[in-house]
């Protein structure tokens, strides 16, 4: 469930960011950042803020190494999904979609790295001093 949780997090970050439909921050800014500009920056700053702690918390658990192939995994999926006609190139909302998905995955996966990691190999990690 704790992953879920995170992945969940994440979705709803980038989502709430940029999305196909009208209900995102880029296009909301963009009508009507300046009448209501301080809350445009606001808002602004709490998404940068929760994309900081996730981006952060990926880079250090998995790198930019990790990053990349978990997006190549992805990639290789969805182009499976794509070749055995599944998918579609045309559908640029849910292309859209599917790129949303892509990244809250890397980031779920990064934020909950080090707890699969201790979990699988039993080793506590530098970060961790529960009963040390």
């Amino acid at each position: 469930m704790g992953f879920f949780l995170r992945w969940l997090g994440a979705f709803i970050l980038l989502a709430a960011t940029f999305n196909p439909t009208d209900w995102n921050y880029v296009k909301w800014s963009i009508a009507n950042g300046n009448s209501q500009l301080p809350l445009t920056l606001f808002l602004g700053l709490l998404l940068l803020i929760g994309f900081l702690i996730y981006v952060m918390a990926t880079l250090r658990s998995i790198g930019a190494l990790g990053m990349l192939l978990v997006a190549a995994l992805f990639g290789s999926g969805l182009w499976v999904l794509f070749s055995w006609g599944v998918l579609s190139l045309e559908n640029s909302a849910l292309n859209t979609w599917l790129g949303l998905l892509a990244l809250s995955l890397i980031l779920g996966v990064g934020l909950s790295w080090g707890i699969l990691q201790r979990r699988l190999s039993g080793q506590v990690t530098v970060d961790d001093d529960e009963g040390i």
